[in-house]
C-alpha cells in the first residue's frame, strides 16, 4: 500500500476566475492601438504578438479570425486591423505598403486619411480593412510627399505623381 494520496480527478471547469472560450467568443481582441489582449490581459510575448499579427484574416463576412494551423477563432478588432510597417516605391513606380501580417500590397492613395489620434490610416485588403501607419511608415510616406504651386499634395513614385486626398492638405493659414 502506498503512502501517497490518490491523485484528484482532472478539473471539469475552467481555472478559478477564468472562463471557457469558444470560436465565437475567444476572449481575444486587438485594440485601437494595435495591441493584443486576452480576457482583458495584455499579450506581451513578442513571438505570440507576431504569430497573431501574421495569422489575422478577414473572412468573407467581414469578421476577423486568427487562423493558426487547423485551429481558428473569431477575434474582436476595435479599429484598424493591420499596421503599415514600411512604405516602398516599387520598380514599376507604385507605392507599396508592407503590413503587420507580413503581406505587401499597392497603396491606394485615395484611401489615405487621418485617424482620431492624428495617425495616418489607409484601406487595405481590397478596401475591406483599415491599416494604421507606424511612426516609421508615416515618416517614409512623408518623404515621398510633394506639394504643387496650388498647394495640392502628391506622392512621388519615381517619375509618377500620385494625387492625395484633399482631406490631407493643410488648411490655408
Amino acid at each position: 500500500m502506498s503512502d501517497t494520496p490518490p491523485t484528484p480527478p482532472p478539473a471539469s471547469g475552467p481555472p478559478s476566475g477564468k472562463r471557457w472560450h469558444t470560436r465565437e467568443d475567444s476572449g481575444i481582441r486587438l485594440d485601437a492601438r494595435l495591441r493584443w489582449w486576452h480576457d482583458d490581459e495584455p499579450i506581451q510575448h513578442p513571438r505570440i504578438i507576431e504569430l497573431f499579427n501574421s495569422s489575422l484574416h478577414l473572412d468573407d463576412t467581414g469578421r476577423y479570425q486568427l487562423r493558426i494551423g487547423n485551429d481558428w477563432c473569431y477575434v474582436q478588432v476595435e479599429d484598424a486591423a493591420y499596421e503599415v510597417r514600411t512604405v516602398d516605391v516599387t520598380p514599376d513606380e507604385r507605392v507599396s505598403v508592407r503590413l503587420s501580417d507580413r503581406t505587401a500590397e499597392a497603396l491606394e492613395p485615395s484611401s489615405l486619411g487621418v485617424g482620431a489620434e492624428g495617425v495616418l490610416e489607409c484601406q487595405v485588403k481590397g478596401g475591406r480593412a483599415r491599416a494604421r501607419f507606424s511612426r516609421d511608415a508615416q515618416y517614409q510616406l512623408g518623404e515621398l510627399m510633394e506639394q504643387d504651386a496650388q498647394g495640392r499634395l502628391f506622392l512621388r513614385a519615381g517619375q509618377r505623381l500620385l494625387a492625395l486626398p484633399a482631406s490631407l492638405e493643410l488648411p490655408d493659414a
